[in-house]
């Protein structure tokens, strides 16, 4: 049974967006306990067992949202929805990307076991053991080859996978930054003016922050 409900405010426009914001930069923060066997994915657990909880956390919201009578029909509503959209689908292609990289990791370490594809093939142990000498300090070989050693690996394949993770765990935060940056910006949009004047039909220059970013991303790719 559906209440009806008195429409949104912008005040209650805005605290949607930017408790948005918070969640998704709260998946940068989030720890997940990983065993010294599989220490080189420690970069990239917390956010890819915090990712999928926020996704559905905000779909949730969102369905919440839509359900709302009278639905959001106000530019500032639908500014609010564009917004929270995009930012919710930003966020499960850049997840889904994590995902990936993750999984290609977990097969070139044999998790599950199966063939590493040619692309990964990795130079055998004592080739990469000589090039780690000169890429780090006596300190810093010494911590490799613990973890390594943990991990069943030849150092220079423990060291590969760990940059993959740290490659894997930067996309995602910049990703993140952006998505929370853009909804901090369109929930200060919604709150600042006056809800006649947020048109999303009014030129680029009106359209939410991450649907500019996207369109313009559009646009590079082409």
């Amino acid at each position: 049974m559906i209440v009806d409900r008195a429409p949104l405010t912008r005040t209650d426009l805005a605290g949607l967006l930017t408790d948005a914001a918070q969640s998704v930069s709260g998946i940068l923060t989030a720890e997940y306990p990983t065993a010294a066997n599989r220490s080189y994915l420690h970069p990239v657990l917390g956010a890819l067992s915090a990712g999928p909880r926020v996704i559905c956390e905000l779909n949730d919201r969102l369905e919440e949202f839509l359900a709302n009578e009278p639905r959001p029909a106000t530019p500032a509503g639908l500014f609010t929805l564009a917004s929270y959209a995009s930012a919710l689908g930003w966020l499960t292609e850049s997840l889904a990307e994590l995902t990936t990289s993750v999984d290609q990791i977990c097969t070139r370490v044999g998790i599950p076991t199966q063939p590493p594809a040619p692309t990964v093939t990795a130079p055998d142990g004592n080739e990469q053991d000589s090039e780690l000498d000169f890429a780090f300090g006596d300190l810093e070989l010494a911590e490799i080859r613990t973890a390594a050693k943990a991990a069943h690996l030849p150092p220079g394949n423990y060291v590969a996978v760990l940059s993959e993770s740290l490659l894997a765990i930067t996309r995602i935060t910049d990703a993140c930054m952006e998505i929370s940056s853009g909804l901090l910006d369109d929930a200060a949009y919604v709150l600042g003016e006056a809800t006649d004047h947020v048109w999303i039909s009014a030129g680029p220059g009106h359209l939410p922050t991450l649907v500019r970013s996207l369109l313009a991303r559009m646009e590079t790719a082409e």
